[in-house]
């Protein structure tokens, strides 16, 4: 890793919560709460939704969209976050980068992995917390570039 460099254990630490909770909340429904892990006008790009969603209240919307989707069907979703690398850009702001999976457990039925994923966030400083600024989701299951011909 020649370009790694090193970010104080703290801030590690705080990334890990962060994550965790952003997790928690948008499987138990906390719209709120979740949207309010990113910035005020915080991004999530992901191929598996038609639109960018861009601000707290589409945030927030989107988050009680997938919320409402797994209830609808009596599912149980779990984000399940792992392998995170994080690295400074400067002083204010992180590169995060993890692998996401999608678990959905029907009630009182089996399990089974919904999307595999690769999230690469840009993580800042907002006062003494750090927020989600933009998320950019990957899915493994993508063709490759040379594919898409």
């Amino acid at each position: 890793m020649s370009n790694y460099r090193v970010v104080a254990t703290e801030d590690v630490v705080a990334i890990h919560q962060l994550y965790g909770h952003q997790s928690h909340c948008i499987d138990s429904g906390r719209q709120q709460d979740w949207a309010q892990t990113f910035t005020d006008n915080g991004e999530f790009h992901s191929p598996s939704y038609p639109e960018p969603v861009v601000g707290f209240g589409d945030l927030a919307a989107f988050a009680a969209r997938f919320y409402a989707a797994a209830e609808a069907v009596d599912e149980v979703h779990r984000h399940v976050l792992t392998n995170l690398v994080v690295e400074a850009v400067d002083e204010s702001a992180l590169a995060v980068r993890g692998y996401l999976q999608i678990v959905a457990t029907a009630r009182g039925g089996e399990s089974r992995l919904v999307r595999m994923t690769t999230v690469d966030d840009r993580v800042v400083r907002v006062g003494e917390e750090w927020k989600i600024a933009r998320r950019t989701v990957s899915r493994d299951d993508a063709p490759r570039v040379s594919e898409q011909g």
